[in-house]
């Protein structure tokens, strides 16, 4: 039976001993001049997939990928329903997901953090079985730097143009927080990197997917019991 829920009829998911059900949280909002809008929905994805591997009782929900990008206006090509129309779609999601044992988030999207905290802590009080997982790189740069250009290189190198690939902010996140959180990524990145995507590697991006996969197996089995 596949994995992917989308693809089962739903007897065979009736027919499950245990479902764990993992909704990717990505985005459609611009990654530089050398990224697809799409990528923090393939890497999310990804991870699904993979983590999907090391456990049978996972099923894979279709991504979000029209999420919470506000800080990213002002680029064409994002898009975004905001956090409040955010927050109440995963509410509505998850409270019409009561057949299966429990839901995951599994974000690849900074900018989602508000509204997954704010469902997560409506659904909890509802009694039902919400986990949140969120990548940790450490020293990984914030928006279509080396990390996030590394992993997508590993994923499908075809969709990254590393001719186009040039840095944009590259200081400490906290130094250009203040600036974000008023005027968004426009305010201190002109090409809407944060960070520099110029000394991405398949072979960094395979170990940061490598990595960020192990992280997600063992949270599930300690969340989803």
């Amino acid at each position: 039976m596949a994995n992917n829920f989308a693809s089962n009829t739903w007897p065979q998911v009736a027919s499950r001993q245990s479902t764990v059900l993992l909704l990717p949280l990505g985005s459609c909002e611009q990654h530089g001049p050398h990224l697809p809008l799409d990528t923090d929905t393939q890497i999310a994805q990804y991870l699904c997939a993979q983590a999907a591997l090391h456990n049978d009782r996972i099923l894979i929900a279709p991504s979000l990928s029209i999420t919470a990008s506000g800080e990213h206006a002002g680029f064409p090509g994002t898009l975004s329903i905001g956090t409040a129309a955010l927050t109440q779609v995963l509410i509505e999601i998850v409270r019409s997901a009561d057949w299966c044992n429990g839901v995951v988030f599994v974000n690849g999207h900074g900018g989602n953090t508000d509204a997954v905290n704010a469902a997560t802590r409506t659904l909890k009080s509802e009694q039902h079985n919400v986990a949140t997982w969120w990548p940790r790189i450490a020293n990984g740069d914030a928006h279509a730097g080396t990390s996030e250009t590394s992993m997508m290189l590993a994923i499908d190198s075809s969709r990254v143009n590393m001719s186009m690939a040039k840095a944009g902010a590259t200081q400490p996140f906290s130094q250009l927080e203040t600036q974000l959180r008023s005027g968004g990524v426009r305010a201190v990145s002109i090409n809407g990197v944060l960070g520099d995507p110029t000394t991405a590697t398949v072979e960094h991006g395979l170990s940061l997917l490598s990595q960020l996969t192990q992280d997600l197996v063992i949270f599930i089995n300690e969340h989803m019991n």
